[in-house]
């Protein structure tokens, strides 16, 4: 048990608010995260007003959520409203209806229409990310003039590192560092200083999509623009670091054979933990009965040459560990961009060469381990097996994500347990088509 919550269950409130008073917010949030509904909230009202917005900040929607549901309305009122807007709307994303509508209800009319106007975007977009309070400049003012407009507007801004430059039409024409004007001379005009044509994103992509093209460029914001090119806000480096851990810690979960679990795991529940994995195992149960129905199928094989059952568990499990990789590679390749669903036939071509190579070198050690346990044609057929099944996992387990991305389906849904499964079905009909054929059975 941690410290915090050993003093809250001795009803040491001291000790509680010492502890909180050294811990960074982060810290506290990470505490928080960890304990039930009661104890957050508990936890939470010790803090002060301007320290419980940092540490909620910091909380993820879920349990932000469970912490407004404790509060009272000054309280209440007092949080919403000085949260970031696009903090607030990503918040309200799967909030319960009637914690949405008093949330709503809680905020300025200024604040409602931002919040507003972020939920108005499709849920997973740069919109419902990006900050819209920004600093952006004309390009007509001098260095000294837009220096006036940071300090006069930069308060109310979530980051002024990264100031677009727009035209009267509020069209983006590019983007200035506030390094560039600080050690500019005042009256050097902010179009000799602009960035034209700099990374950006339409307000409607996806937001990994956004956040992956910020890595890669290296800029610490991304202008974000709509239909028409106008200016609508700014997607910062820290939701952008937000969007790649939920999108990999997807990814992670729905290739391990799972859902996504949407809280701390220390948190949640056992039925919780359980929900998030059984619909999987179920279908991966069914899709095993394959594995069974080949076996049967064979039922006659095995009978005339017993000594052919003792291999089936190396093959299979060779064949589903080569499929794995392969289909773990394809997913982090299209997750970063390396592979396009376009690359589909040049991807399937080196897997297969891949598998191939890798089936000869294992071949040779099965045949050898073989050797040891079984008459020379047994093993013959083991090794034969091996590069066959090794060729076909590695092209099955590249080619099943860009086919699932050309479906539109995610594809690390295309998970490593289903090509697992997959390719123990028909492995084994491979090892038993090729017993028959060199064996003569």
């Amino acid at each position: 048990m941690t410290h915090l919550p050993m003093l809250l269950d001795e009803q040491d409130l001291a000790g509680a608010l010492e502890w909180l008073e050294t811990q960074p917010p982060y810290a506290i949030a990470d505490e928080i995260a960890r304990m039930d509904a009661v104890q957050s909230v508990i936890t939470f009202r010790l803090l002060d007003k301007d320290r419980a917005l940092e540490v909620f900040e910091e909380l993820d929607p879920v349990d932000q959520q469970e912490i407004l549901q404790g509060l009272r309305d000054q309280a209440f009122r007092d949080l919403v409203e000085h949260m970031d807007p696009d903090d607030r709307a990503r918040m309200l994303k799967e909030a319960p209806a009637k914690v949405a509508k008093r949330v709503l209800a809680g905020l300025s009319a200024h604040e409602r229409q931002m919040t507003a106007a972020l939920l108005g975007y499709p849920e997973g977009s740069v919109g419902r990310f990006m900050t819209p309070e920004t600093v952006a400049l004309q390009q007509e003012l001098t260095v000294g003039q837009a220096l006036e407009v940071v300090r006069r507007r930069g308060g109310n801004a979530e980051t002024i590192y990264t100031l677009p430059v727009v035209d009267r039409g509020r069209r983006l024409t590019g983007i200035v560092e506030l390094r560039e004007l600080v050690l500019s001379e005042p009256g050097a005009m902010v179009s000799d200083l602009v960035v034209t044509a700099p990374p950006m994103a339409r307000a409607t992509e996806p937001a990994e999509d956004a956040a992956r093209l910020m890595r890669e460029t290296n800029v610490i914001d991304l202008p974000v623009v709509d239909s028409e090119d106008r200016l609508v806000g700014l997607l910062t480096s820290d939701d952008a670091f937000e969007v790649i851990e939920a999108a990999d810690t997807e990814d992670v979960a729905r290739q391990a054979g799972s859902e996504p679990l949407e809280r701390h795991y220390m948190s949640a529940s056992v039925f919780r933990l359980s929900r998030t994995r059984m619909m999987w195992l179920m279908l991966l149960l069914v899709a095993a009965t394959l594995t069974v129905s080949v076996t049967r199928l064979y039922e006659a094989e095995l009978e005339a040459v017993t000594q052919l059952a003792l291999f089936v568990p190396l093959l299979i499990g060779t064949g589903g560990n080569a499929g794995a990789q392969a289909a773990t590679a394809a997913v982090r390749a299209l997750a970063v961009g390396e592979v396009r669903t376009s690359d589909l036939f040049r991807v399937i071509w080196r897997e297969c060469r891949t598998g191939l190579l890798l089936g000869a070198m294992l071949a040779v050690v099965g045949f050898l381990v073989g050797m040891f346990f079984v008459d020379p044609d047994v093993a013959a057929v083991v090794g034969l097996t091996l590069v066959v099944i090794c060729a076909w996992a590695s092209t099955v387990g590249g080619m099943m994500p860009l086919l699932a991305k050309k479906l539109r389906i995610d594809p690390a849904v295309v998970s490593a347990p289903m090509v697992t499964t997959l390719v123990d079905a028909t492995g084994l009909v491979i090892y038993f088509s090729t017993a028959k054929v060199v064996l003569g059975i």
